[in-house]
């Protein structure tokens, strides 16, 4: 008997010791070379072994963590919040662009350009408290669905991605999200659907103000922009917000491509990644002529620079949390 658990416990620890971390990752280099830059940067015995204090990974949200086709997924919520306040009060529609947000109609938004998208993002953004705001982004996130996918949008994270970010975890590093997207819209699922604890999410923000109301003191979000988390702004908020330079970034278009440059440029061992968007039958594959997650310059300059650029169609056998192959659909 004493014999058997023996054999057991061993062969279970076994199978632990040289279980895949990342079992959605295709057998390329790209995985090869994950595993290698993490394997070296913890091992005490290794010449790039990095204090776990000083493991730090920072990774942007929108096409790197999760789908952003056809429109970024805060704007559809912001659009669909609006068509429920307008059947509320059909006088809040006051412009063309709140006009073609009532009607759901992307197209004639976009043609009317950014002030017309901030116009409805500040109208369903802002005159809120934080937790009112946020109750509202929790219902969506639970019962709304894309379009193309029939997925609710929590399941349209990256398997792959979610797998790199719990592996580096177990590994000893802090995991970051800085995004172009709202900071009080990522922080209602990121601890859900990522493992990121609402701390460690870095993003663009609004002014808010304190306010009491009713005995209840509030934070307030307000019209106005605080910092746009996006290019330059993105390593310009790390530093801070976090207070050290990562060791890992990782993104999908140019907007990250200063946070990747400065990630990479800082002393000892850094890894820069980009998640090349290839598979048109899965996903859809776009780059340098995209509207949404623009790559250009990571394309052409990342290799030079060492950085791993991720091929999706190569690299990943399955694409979100919420479906597998075939068909991706729920």
């Amino acid at each position: 008997m004493l014999r058997c658990l023996l054999i057991l416990s061993l062969s279970l620890i076994s199978s632990l010791a040289f279980a895949d971390p990342l079992p959605s990752w295709n057998e390329t280099h790209s995985k090869a070379r994950i595993i290698s830059f993490v394997e070296s940067v913890t091992d005490p015995l290794s010449s790039d072994y990095v204090t776990p204090s000083d493991r730090i990974a920072v990774f942007d949200n929108d096409g790197t963590l999760w789908s952003e086709q056809p429109v970024y997924f805060q704007l559809i919520y912001a659009i669909e919040a609006f068509q429920k306040m307008a059947q509320d009060d059909p006088g809040m529609v006051t412009s063309d662009a709140l006009k073609a947000a009532a009607a759901g109609d992307y197209k004639a938004l976009a043609e009317a350009g950014e002030e017309a998208v901030i116009e409805v993002l500040e109208a369903t953004h802002s005159g809120l408290s934080v937790d009112d705001f946020q109750a509202s982004v929790n219902d969506w996130v639970a019962t709304a669905t894309h379009p193309v996918t029939g997925l609710r949008y929590d399941q349209m994270t990256y398997q792959p991605m979610v797998e790199l970010l719990r592996y580096l975890r177990d590994e000893g590093f802090k995991t970051y999200i800085v995004s172009g997207g709202g900071i009080h819209f990522m922080r209602v699922f990121a601890e859900a659907a990522y493992g990121i604890p609402t701390e460690q999410v870095i993003g663009t923000y609004t002014e808010t103000s304190y306010e009491v109301i009713d005995s209840v003191p509030t934070i307030i979000k307000q019209p106005a922009i605080g910092f746009v988390d996006d290019k330059e702004g993105k390593p310009i908020n790390i530093d801070r917000i976090i207070g050290k330079r990562p060791i890992i970034a990782g993104g999908n278009s140019d907007g990250d491509y200063a946070m990747i440059e400065w990630t990479t440029a800082g002393e000892g061992p850094r890894f820069g990644l980009i998640v090349h968007h290839t598979d048109g039958e899965h996903e859809v594959a776009y780059a340098c002529d995209s509207h949404i997650g623009r790559l250009c310059d990571g394309l052409e300059n990342g290799p030079n620079l060492g950085w791993l650029i991720v091929d999706m169609a190569k690299d990943w056998s399955r694409i979100y949390t919420g479906a597998q192959y075939p068909g991706e659909g729920p």
